[in-house]
């Protein structure tokens, strides 16, 4: 059973990981008549949709029945007003989160983006020791260094491979920061959210339910404070087209950012290493990643290596 949950959510961060980053990039970058959507807006939309998943759900582990729905609902998170308030924090760092990845995809190229995101496996496992009390040893740390050291090498591309357009210093460093930030709210958003769930008996839907309504909240506010006269001026579904709502699906795909923490967090080693093996498969070329493939040999031998390295440290 577990094996089948270890591969299931292998599976689901590697199509959801790299589907988004390579359409999210797309979407930001395509010259289109017109304004272009806002991202806090698919932001709030991708929470709304999440909501209603696990609505969806809970309906449906409630045995299809209203009545039953109207009561979880109502004894699960109107009872529980402290248990409830408690997702606020991940919640409003997942908000953050998500658009700090519209900024980083919008200022830098996918494949820079994506070598780049992997160091939230380092600050993971920080977090993990630091909040969860989890034991690692000193070549589990190592292991971990060497797959993202290992990730960075295979998938940084040469002088030769550049695009010929180079992005600004500014906006390159605006793109880094954001994406550093993310890596950072990942890591301990995902852990702190992982801590609740071990605390509580609480479904993992009906904590997402919570999670999207406190996502809502604040990413409406992002849109007031930051895009209010964009909206007033041309609607909240400005820009808004096919491409966009493939966007908005995908990251409503894994339901919540904390789902695909918990996933991630039952990976072992080598399912995490083949998730950043296979995690950028060689794209068009119109996406703005224009790289040659991947040498398979030296991806193969370095996940394996760190895997194997890992394995063996495990008591």
């Amino acid at each position: 059973m577990f094996a089948n949950l270890k591969y299931v959510s292998l599976g689901i961060l590697v199509f959801q990981t790299t589907s988004l980053v390579l359409t999210m990039r797309y979407s930001r970058t395509l010259k289109e008549e017109g304004p272009r959507y806002l991202s806090s807006t698919a932001v709030v939309v991708a929470e709304l949709l999440k909501i209603m998943a696990c609505i969806l759900l809970v309906y449906k582990d409630s045995k299809c029945s209203l009545r039953a729905l109207n009561r979880v609902l109502h004894d699960e998170i109107l009872n529980k007003p402290m248990e409830t308030l408690k997702l606020a924090i991940p919640s409003g760092i997942y908000t953050l989160q998500n658009n700090l990845l519209y900024v980083a995809l919008s200022n830098l190229d996918a494949a820079t983006y994506q070598v780049t995101y992997q160091l939230k496996i380092l600050t993971t496992a920080l977090f993990s020791v630091s909040m969860l009390s989890k034991k690692l040893g000193v070549y589990q740390w190592l292991s971990l260094v060497i797959l993202m050291t290992g990730v960075a090498f295979v998938q940084w591309p040469s002088d030769s491979q550049l695009d010929s357009k180079e992005l600004s210093a500014g906006s390159q460093f605006v793109g880094l920061m954001a994406v550093l930030t993310a890596c950072f709210s990942s890591g301990f958003a995902g852990v702190y959210f992982e801590k609740i769930l071990k605390e509580t008996k609480q479904s993992v839907w009906i904590r997402n339910i919570q999670l999207g309504f406190f996502g809502s909240i604040f990413g409406l506010m992002g849109v007031y404070i930051y895009d209010g006269e964009l909206v007033s001026k041309n609607g909240f579904f400005q820009g808004y087209n096919r491409l966009t709502w493939i966007v908005v699906v995908l990251q409503s795909l894994t339901l919540s950012p904390g789902w695909s923490a918990v996933a991630r967090s039952r990976l072992t080693a080598t399912s995490h290493s083949l998730v950043q093996g296979i995690l950028l498969p060689q794209p068009l070329s119109s996406w703005d990643c224009r790289r040659e493939p991947l040498r398979p040999a030296y991806t193969v031998y370095i996940f394996k290596d760190c895997s194997n390295r890992y394995k063996n440290c495990k008591k």
